[in-house]
């Protein structure tokens, strides 16, 4: 019970830490499984989509003010409105892939190689990106262009390949259609609330007759460290990447990935 309990904990760090910056969660979780069979099991799979629900309360409680002015205003303003319907239209493409493709991604892409892989590409991309010398138009993530919020959505796609990370590709597409850094990482925020939402409630529809009350205590203490972290990484995210970009990312995936390798490579 102690052993699972240490799992629970480090299993929500992960998913705490990882889930909004653009190292891609589930890319992390995949490698803690290969390497150390944290939720290698049945169980362990349903128990990774549960404690990415702490991460997604983390982000409403932050966003619950702004959340609310946006729900009473959507019927008498039309700049809510537009934000809202920006919002649906960027989700939209990942929920009728995710939907269709759902079997394919993870039997065939959920795997530690290409997890790897993707890390170190993604990483190159995102470098690429922020040293480009872009000149921004946007500077909130609530005026961007209907079709530039579709876009993005398509993009977000991408991070449908484990390693690729949902945020990273959101940060990417957003800055090249011409966002400045803070309003490209705070749109991956709101575009998660859908995209996030719409994966947990699949996921747990897919996996819940692996769950028993048996494992409620192992579930809450990932839950909880999930929520926890979740909510410390949402609350300083905007301010670092505005002041310093997104190197630290990049390299933390290089090494990650490079890591990755040699270990797959050794047969370890």
């Amino acid at each position: 019970m102690l052993f699972d309990v240490i799992k629970a904990t480090i299993l929500g760090v992960v998913e705490g830490l990882t889930e909004f910056i653009p190292v891609s969660s589930t890319g992390h979780l995949l490698l803690m499984q290969q390497f150390f069979g944290f939720g290698d099991d049945a169980f362990g799979k349903s128990f990774a989509v549960l404690i990415q629900f702490g991460a997604i309360l983390a982000l409403l409680s932050i966003y619950s003010v702004r959340l609310w002015h946006l729900a009473t205003g959507m019927f008498s303003d039309p700049q809510a409105r537009r934000f809202i319907i920006g919002v649906l239209l960027a989700f939209l493409p990942a929920a009728v892939i995710g939907a269709t493709a759902y079997k394919f991604i993870k039997e065939v892409l959920f795997n530690p190689w290409v997890v790897c892989f993707s890390l170190i590409a993604g990483g190159a991309v995102l470098l690429w990106v922020d040293q480009l010398n872009l000149k921004p138009r946007f500077h909130e993530a609530t005026r961007f262009t209907l079709p530039m919020y579709f876009i993005i959505g398509v993009a977000q796609c991408l991070s449908m390949v484990p390693g690729v990370s949902r945020s990273g590709a959101t940060i990417v597409a957003a800055m090249l259609l011409g966002a400045d850094r803070r309003a490209a990482a705070e749109f991956s925020f709101w575009l998660a609330m859908p995209t996030m939402a719409g994966a947990f409630a699949y996921d747990l529809y897919k996996d819940h007759g692996q769950l028993s009350h048996s494992n409620l205590v192992i579930i809450a203490v990932g839950f909880i460290v999930s929520f926890i972290c979740a909510w410390f990484v949402v609350k300083t995210f905007l301010g670092y990447v505005s002041r310093h970009g997104f190197t630290l990312f990049v390299w933390w995936r290089v090494a990650v990935g490079t890591l990755g390798l040699i270990a797959l490579a050794l047969g370890l």
